[in-house]
């Protein structure tokens, strides 16, 4: 915070009152304030981050006064080895020292800056924070890492686009302002367009900023260097994200441009008090940081004190329902009870949630963090909806309970939107370990009525419903590119012996005219991803290409699917494709898009199926 009041001063010479305000912005913003008081290592990253963006405009600003800058570069590799050992994200600071050096030597006139100090830095840096990305290269064969961080991270499935990105950007600015815990704890939701709306206010107000800046100061680049490089510093941090960490990972999250913070507060200030006269930009200025301040004051109070109070205890009371009694494996007594239950509806439709209430009741410690399981599976042992959680919805671990500690767990179970309806769904409870899935993933058994499989408690049957009246079955509503929509599916086998057929039946819709003739694809995949049965083609067999489809029409595709004779019984996903194929052969799936207009995968899982022996 004091690194960006520097930096303000140096950036706004004449306007030092835009360095306070722009530290109190950054100090003050409510994610900062969180992240600062939790361990990991973006708060060194942003300390480092803004002590070598400083250090940078010192060496700019000493070459033009004719001041020494080999202290100031000696420093700066110091800064940007510690940087490099402490997160990827700041290595963007090396272009920008190597352009800072660049201009030192020019502003000198003299060679000796860009030739000898900037080694200098580069091999003070290496010194310090190269034998980190040797090792990774070494282990890993990638110097960054970066392909085990995104095995254990999680990869999207398809690489996003720009356009993707930009659907996502509601929660990436929620999570730059303040969503805390796992990302998961808002303020209250009103909060974030007002400070979005201040955000856009502010960085258009930059343009004016600048020519503000250019009537005062003209073109000369000395005035000018601090400035640049604090903004070409953001540059430096979103370019790379946007063009490939958030693409490749689901890592869309304000937090991650933090590094930058210090610029891309102190230049939000900056353009916000731009479209007022300068005693009223002042005070809105100030009075956005002191609304800042209010909401990181009272945040721990409002909103993520109350999302980790612990359960009251319950008293011992009668509970609707019957209780089943859960063991350990290995253990000779019960150490979990479910005291009874309550479901909140009894019919339910895809995309629909159920509302299921348990009771429960620790018997005996245990040594172990067991985790809760309510499941909705169907007549044909498929799943429908999940919801798995530790006790307390996360706030309580198994093994720190005393025997006698009753509390109430409240689930929201979603219901799948491609779930296969009409069916019954049965309510399965139980309890698991976590860190022994998938395999063997332990439960404890279940004592009481309607066990299931040993291991969990059947406490109601919920209908599922189609989710629409409509002609077509099971119908659906999935959006392909807003050009094709999927409206129904069926499937005339879901169990099959290896080497048997399924007729999928895929109910389509033409939204808008279509100049191309897209392919489907219907593929069954295991669990490892690997497809045992995949039909390419155009729909009915090329008896009715896309091109040809008028819009709002039902186009009626059966398409057989055969499962490989070698296929291991087991349960296989559905998954559905549309493509054509680009001059140069390449394919070009058609994206899909959420009801509000977001772009998500270019596939849909949309169902299941079984192989047994």
């Amino acid at each position: 915070v004091y690194i960006t009041f520097l930096i303000g001063r140096e950036v706004f010479p004449q306007r030092r009152w835009l360095a306070v305000a722009g530290a109190a912005a950054v100090g003050f913003t409510p994610m900062f304030a969180f992240i600062s008081g939790a361990v990991n290592n973006d708060n060194l990253a942003v300390l480092l981050a803004a002590l070598g963006l400083y250090l940078m405009i010192r060496i700019a600003r000493a070459a033009d006064t004719g001041e020494k800058t080999l202290p100031l570069a000696v420093t700066l590799g110091l800064v940007l080895g510690m940087s490099a050992l402490t997160k990827a994200s700041v290595l963007g600071q090396f272009g920008l020292a190597g352009l800072t050096m660049a201009y030192a030597a020019f502003r000198q006139k003299r060679w000796q800056t860009f030739f000898i100090e900037g080694p200098i830095i580069v091999g003070l840096a290496a010194a310090i924070g190269g034998w980190w990305y040797w090792r990774n290269f070494v282990l890993y064969g990638d110097p960054f890492g970066l392909n085990v961080f995104i095995e254990i991270l999680g990869e999207r499935a398809r690489e996003a686009s720009l356009r993707q990105l930009w659907t996502e950007r509601e929660g990436f600015m929620k999570s730059y302002w303040g969503l805390f815990g796992g990302v998961n704890v808002p303020m209250a939701l009103w909060i974030y367009p007002v400070l979005n709306a201040l955000f856009v206010l502010g960085w258009a107000g930059v343009i004016p900023t600048l020519v503000q800046k250019a009537r005062r100061d003209g073109f000369d680049l000395a005035k000018w260097m601090p400035a640049l490089l604090s903004l070409l510093w953001i540059a430096a941090v979103i370019v790379p994200l946007a063009s490939y960490w958030a693409r490749v990972t689901w890592s869309s999250q304000g937090r991650l441009v933090f590094s930058a913070i210090m610029s891309i507060n102190l230049w939000m200030i900056a353009g916000l008090s731009a479209w007022l006269p300068e005693r009223i930009g002042r005070g809105v200025a100030f009075s956005l940081t002191g609304g800042l301040a209010v909401l990181s004051i009272i945040a721990p109070f409002l909103w993520i004190m109350p999302a980790y109070r612990l359960p009251p205890q319950l008293a011992a009371d009668a509970y609707p329902g019957e209780s089943v009694d859960f063991t350990p494996p290995g253990a000779s007594e019960p150490t979990m009870r479910l005291l009874g239950y309550e479901i909140d509806r009894g019919a339910v439709q895809p995309g629909g949630s159920v509302g299921v209430t348990l009771y429960w009741e620790t018997l005996a410690p245990m040594d172990r963090p067991w985790s809760t399981f309510v499941h909705l599976q169907d007549d044909a042992g498929f799943l429908a909806g999940q919801r798995d959680t530790y006790p307390g919805l996360g706030r309580l671990a198994t093994q720190d309970l005393e025997p006698g500690r009753r509390w109430v767990d409240q689930y929201v179970v979603p219901v799948d939107p491609a779930a296969y309806a009409p069916e019954e769904l049965t309510v399965l409870v139980g309890l698991y370990d976590f860190r022994t899935c998938p395999v063997p993933c332990e439960r404890m058994t279940a004592e009481g009525p309607a066990v299931v499989g040993g291991n969990s408690a059947a406490l109601a049957t919920v209908t599922l419903r189609p989710a629409v009246a409509a002609d077509t079955p099971n119908p659906v509503a999935f959006d392909f590119g807003e050009r094709i929509a999927l409206v129904g599916y069926e499937l005339s086998e879901r169990t099959l012996n290896p080497g048997e057929e399924t007729t999928v039946t895929l109910y389509w819709q033409g939204l808008r005219e279509i100049e191309q003739n897209y392919t489907v694809s219907v593929q069954v995949l295991a669990p490892d991803n690997s497809r045992v049965a995949q039909v390419d083609r155009w729909p009915q067999n090329g008896g009715a290409p896309t091109a040809g489809w008028e819009p709002g029409a039902v186009v009626i595709d059966p398409v057989p699917v055969r499962v490989d004779p070698e296929a291991v019984p087991g349960e296989y996903r559905v998954q559905v494709v549309l493509y054509t194929l680009n001059e140069d052969g390449s394919v070009q799936r058609l994206q899909r898009l959420t009801p509000d207009g977001r772009l998500i995968d270019d596939f849909l899982i949309l169902t299941r199926l079984r192989v047994v022996p």
